[in-house]
């Protein structure tokens, strides 16, 4: 028997459990769509309605024009107009207002006689990234309108992403959490399921060759990834209106290569633990933490220590948030990705490597 068909018969018997096991058809396919759902509405950084109180101490056009600018939009919204600046403090302490935009008198006056007219914004800023958003904004508004234009205009334009919506940044490092997520737990579970039933045990008696039983278990799993990879993107692109500006052969292509990883190190798992508890366990810890801090999903590693900027480059996460930023927001080729895949192969090589040292050295001769 060949070993093409002996990978064959240890694939359609693993597609047999999978068939015969409704909740893990379940996980696979349902949760990694719940997931999307959950995360993708949930997570934001966008800003909108922020509570805002006004002190007017001039009250003229002016001063009202400045004010209304700010509230013009959907980002601030007036909460109060208290008659001092202490007298919005307390709003800014009790969470009623998250800034408070205090216009001195005179403020109409500077502003004919063409001198500086200070303007003070207080923010809250026990949640720094909304001031400093804030803040930015805030600037730009209330910046006052000149008689005469300069004989410069600038203006800036956002690429790949011109509304800068949160979304569209992180369902890249979403959808590389889930899949991750969920191919080393499948992995894990049903390889460790194996051996404490002593099924693995009987397998490595018949004459299949150790690789053969690698690929013969993993195989299944790999083509239910790809799908896994289908739902996710459709639903990126349907309720998120995630952008494709590159291949979808690329994606899928860069897709196959990082399950093939984490399948790869759910069995790792599997063969040191063979608990399917204990296997679980690890699952989480090794696709939780260094998905969600060390990917740049949330958190940019170019902001990160030098030691953690090294050890981010080790996990194939944060190479799989690279590839499809870089495929489906900016479009790019596969010259622009190589790297990252020649990383996440680098870490296939590695694990299947020490996991079939395992095999050797814990089932068997």
């Amino acid at each position: 028997m060949s070993a093409l068909v002996r990978i064959g018969a240890l694939a359609r018997k693993e597609l047999a459990h999978l068939r015969r096991d409704p909740q893990m058809l379940a996980f696979a396919l349902l949760l990694p769509v719940i997931l999307l759902l959950l995360f993708g509405y949930a997570i934001s950084f966008d800003l909108d309605r922020i509570p805002l109180a006004v002190v007017d101490g001039d009250q003229t056009a002016e001063s009202r024009a400045l004010s209304q600018r700010l509230t013009a939009g959907s980002l601030f919204v007036e909460v109060g107009r208290p008659a001092t600046p202490d007298a919005a403090e307390p709003l800014l302490r009790r969470g009623v207002a998250r800034a408070a935009l205090v216009i001195d008198e005179g403020y109409s006056r500077h502003l004919t006689r063409g001198e500086p007219a200070p303007v003070q914004l207080v923010l809250d800023g026990s949640d720094n990234s909304t001031a400093a958003v804030a803040l930015g904004y805030a600037t730009a508004l209330a910046r006052p309108k000149l008689p005469i234009a300069p004989p410069i205009e600038a203006r800036a334009r956002s690429l790949f992403n011109p509304g800068l919506k949160s979304a569209i940044f992180i369902l890249p490092g979403l959808m590389t959490f889930i899949l991750a997520m969920v191919a080393v737990m499948l992995t894990a579970l049903t390889v460790a399921r194996e051996y404490e039933r002593g099924s693995m045990e009987q397998l490595f008696a018949t004459p299949t060759r150790r690789l053969e039983i690698i690929l013969g278990k993993l195989g299944p799993y790999f083509v239910l990834g790809l799908v896994q990879v289908l739902l996710v993107l459709t639903v990126g692109v349907v309720l998120f209106g995630l952008p494709v500006r590159g291949s979808l052969l690329l994606v899928f292509g860069v897709a196959g290569l990082f399950l093939l990883a984490m399948l790869a190190q759910g069995l790792l798992i599997s063969v040191v633990t063979r608990s399917q508890m204990l296997a679980s366990q690890l699952a989480v810890l090794s696709t939780l933490l260094p998905t969600l801090l060390l990917s740049g999903f949330i958190f940019p590693i170019a902001n990160m220590p030098l030691p953690l900027r090294v050890l981010s480059q080790v996990f194939p996460a944060s190479h799989m948030v690279s590839a499809l930023r870089a495929i489906l927001l900016r479009g790019n080729g596969p010259e622009a990705v190589a790297r990252d895949c020649l990383a996440i192969a680098a870490f296939f090589v590695f694990v299947m490597l020490v996991t079939t040292r395992r095999f050797r050295r814990t089932v068997g001769g």
